[in-house]
């Protein structure tokens, strides 16, 4: 049977259907960077832009090639997440049950030289493509933390996000301002936050799947079963004693447990998620699904988006002849005390009580 249909006078779809009447699924392109109150207005509407080449004279944009980042970090300690298909913290199906779980990466420290060297050969590798997938991700705050030497190479804030994002009493400053580096075979799912994200790429292309926050009954929320992959036990070859070398062991996908309070027992991990995929939109798909007017775009190095809060986004990447891709991202506290929560939580109340009367 296929997923029911929204019927006559359907509030979520009225207020869908109303929502992409009134507003393009084309972003708005500014070739130039906004004044704080033309920002204070997108701000406002919670919508977001982009500006092309908004960042073309940031000293990273002009220097971090994979030569110099290698030149420059060389062997530092860096923090990299592992999946064996670039997923993630994403919906995965599991090898072993089939059943769709949420999947976290697994995460181990690589000296920089060895994580950007793997990057750039597997992307140039057609033979290597099917193997494990490296990405530097962490997002809390890395760029201030761990990649600290190259914080001075961006600025500390956005200028022209100051006051809009600031609170009465207090500048906005970034929650966090995090460095990304990886390959095209890494994806992140389509998923919020509650922040305003100015996202800035640096090299190679990022690809953007937006949604807005009332599409909540258009993805399809589910709690699913959350695990990570860890690394099995790798036993040495003959080869690797003699060598000194040793080859890293499989992952493995493991299901999180935790205690229950009450009764003391092991009991597996939840976590809602988005299980819908604009770019497989007959899988998964709820009966608002078909409603959704998914906004698209592409960022060219030095450009910029701007990512209101608690909008949905899917973000794939693709690699030029470096064969690196490389962002950096602001995060910002978004406003609880404006209309923009409270009305997300009426839209998944109502979800939640429409869903509830159609198994009835």
């Amino acid at each position: 049977m296929g997923e029911e249909q929204p019927g006559d006078h359907d509030p979520i779809a009225d207020l869908i259907v109303t929502y992409n009447e009134l507003n393009s699924s084309h972003i708005e392109e500014l070739h130039e960077e906004p004044s704080a109150l033309e920002f204070m207005r997108f701000v406002a509407r919670n919508t977001p832009f982009v500006v092309r080449g908004g960042a073309a004279n940031w000293k990273a944009t002009q220097t971090w090639t994979a030569e110099y980042l290698s030149n420059f970090l060389g062997d530092e300690t860096v923090n990299v997440a592992v999946t064996p298909y670039g997923n993630a913290d994403a919906p995965t199906i599991h090898p072993q049950t089939g059943s769709l779980v949420f999947a976290k990466p697994h995460e181990e420290d690589q000296s920089f030289n060895d994580f950007l060297t793997y990057v750039i050969h597997q992307e140039k590798t057609r033979g290597l493509r099917n193997s494990e997938v490296r990405y530097a991700q962490t997002q809390n705050d890395n760029l201030r933390q761990e990649y600290l030497s190259l914080y001075s190479h961006v600025p500390p804030t956005i200028h022209w996000a100051r006051i809009a994002l600031s609170s009465p009493h207090e500048e906005a400053k970034p929650e966090a301002v995090n460095l990304w580096i990886g390959n095209s075979l890494s994806t992140t799912a389509l998923h919020k936050d509650n922040y305003e994200n100015v996202y800035v790429q640096i090299r190679g292309r990022k690809h953007f799947v937006l949604l807005p926050p009332h599409c909540l009954p258009c993805v399809n929320e589910s709690e699913l079963k959350s695990g990570g992959y860890v690394r099995r036990q790798h036993q040495k070859t003959r080869g690797e004693e003699e060598t000194g070398r040793e080859e890293k062991g499989q992952l493995e996908l493991v299901m999180e447990k935790e205690e229950d309070e009450e009764t003391g027992k092991e009991q597996e991990v939840t976590v809602p998620f988005a299980i819908w995929d604009p770019d497989k939109p007959e899988e998964n798909a709820t009966r608002y699904s078909k409603l959704a007017e998914p906004m698209r775009v592409t960022l060219e190095e030095g450009d910029m988006l701007y990512l209101p809060a608690m909008w949905y986004h899917k973000v794939s990447q693709s690699c030029l002849q470096e064969g690196i891709c490389v962002a950096v991202n602001y995060w910002y506290d978004m406003d609880f005390t404006g209309p923009l929560y409270p009305f997300t939580s009426f839209v998944r109340a109502v979800n939640q009580q429409q869903q509830e009367k159609s198994k009835e």
